[in-house]
C-alpha cells in the first residue's frame, strides 16, 4: 500500500508505466512510445555494506530505438547529496544493463524542482568528467487541469499532475476535475487512482478536500481506502452535529471535551453522543455512561 506522497510520486509509474510517454511530452522531450515496460529490481546495492537504492526502475522497449532504463525519484526537498547518489545510478545501471539510463525526478514544491533540475558536473573545474542532467516533473512545469475531458484523455498523467499541484491555489477544480472522470471509471482503476491521490497529497490541507470529494462523489465504490474517507467523513459531521447541539442550548463546551468529540473516528460512538448531547446537563456528561 502507497503509504507516503513520497512513494505515490514514483510509485504511478509502476502502476501505468506508459505514463512516462505523457510526462516526456510534456516535458517537451521526444521519446518513442514504449512497445513494452519491465518493471526491474530497484535495489542497486553492491558488495560492499552501502545499500543503495533508486525509488522505481522500469525498463522501456521501443519499436525502433533501443532499450532505455527510467529511474523515477521523488524528492520531497532539496539534498546535497543526492546529485551524487544520482550520478552513481547512472553509472551503475550503464555498467549492470549495458542500457541508456534516464532519470525522472518528481517534486511538489517549485523550489525543490529547479534545484533537482540544474545541471551538476563532478570532475575537476578544468575538465569536468561528468555532467548530470536529470528530467524534472513538478508544479512548474506539469499541466494544471481541471477541465474532465483533459483528465480523461490521459489519467495516469492527470494523476501525477494532481500529486505534483497539492499546494496549488486551484486544488478544489483540480481534485474535482478528477473525481469527475472518476465517477464513471471502472472500479479497478478508480480504486488505484483514489488511493495514489489521497497518499501523494499527504497531509497537506487539499487532502481533506480529496476526502471529501471521494466521500460525496464517488459513495458508490466499495475500495477500502473510500470507505475509510467515508468513515472519517462522517465521523467529522457527527463531532460538528454535536458541537453543534450543545452551542445551541447554551452548553460550554471545554477544551478537553471538544477534542474528545473531534478526535473521535468512531460514528456509532458519536450518534451515541450526540443523542445524550440533547439532554446531558453539561458537556462532559455526555460521556457519563460510557
Amino acid at each position: 500500500m502507497v503509504n507516503s506522497p513520497h512513494e505515490a510520486m514514483h510509485r504511478i509509474f509502476q502502476q501505468y508505466p506508459g505514463l512516462f510517454s505523457g510526462v516526456s511530452e510534456v516535458l517537451g522531450i521526444d521519446f518513442p512510445p514504449p512497445t513494452s515496460v519491465t518493471v526491474l529490481p530497484n535495489d542497486l546495492t553492491e558488495t560492499s555494506p552501502v545499500e543503495r537504492r533508486v525509488d522505481t526502475l522500469l525498463r522501456l522497449d521501443t519499436e525502433d530505438d533501443e532499450p532505455l532504463l527510467l529511474a523515477v525519484e521523488a524528492q520531497g526537498g532539496k539534498d546535497p547529496d543526492k546529485p551524487a547518489s544520482w550520478a552513481y545510478y547512472a553509472s551503475y545501471l550503464l555498467t549492470k544493463y549495458r542500457l541508456q539510463p534516464m532519470l525522472l525526478v518528481v517534486c511538489q514544491d517549485r523550489t525543490t524542482a529547479e534545484w533537482a533540475a540544474r545541471e551538476v558536473s563532478f570532475g575537476p573545474r578544468q575538465w569536468p568528467l561528468l555532467t548530470l542532467r536529470p528530467l524534472v516533473a513538478g508544479p512548474h512545469n506539469m499541466p494544471v487541469i481541471t477541465d474532465p475531458a483533459e483528465v480523461r484523455k490521459d489519467l495516469a498523467l492527470a494523476t501525477l499532475a494532481a500529486i505534483t499541484h497539492a499546494a496549488h491555489p486551484d486544488a478544489g477544480a483540480i481534485l474535482k476535475s478528477m473525481t469527475t472522470v472518476l465517477r464513471d471509471t471502472p472500479q479497478s482503476i478508480a480504486d488505484s487512482i483514489i488511493e495514489l491521490v489521497a497518499q501523494g497529497l499527504g497531509k497537506r490541507p487539499a487532502a481533506d478536500l480529496w476526502r471529501k470529494l471521494v466521500a460525496v462523489d464517488l459513495s458508490f465504490y466499495k475500495s477500502d481506502l473510500s470507505e475509510e474517507i467515508r468513515d472519517e467523513g462522517r465521523a467529522q459531521r457527527g463531532a460538528e452535529d454535536i458541537l453543534d447541539v450543545l452551542e445551541v442550548r447554551g452548553i460550554d463546551v471545554p477544551e478537553a471535551v471538544r477534542e474528545r468529540i473531534t478526535g473521535c473516528g468512531d460514528p456509532e460512538l458519536l450518534r451515541h453522543w450526540h443523542r445524550r448531547a440533547v439532554t446531558a446537563p453539561t458537556a462532559a456528561e455526555i460521556f457519563e455512561d460510557e
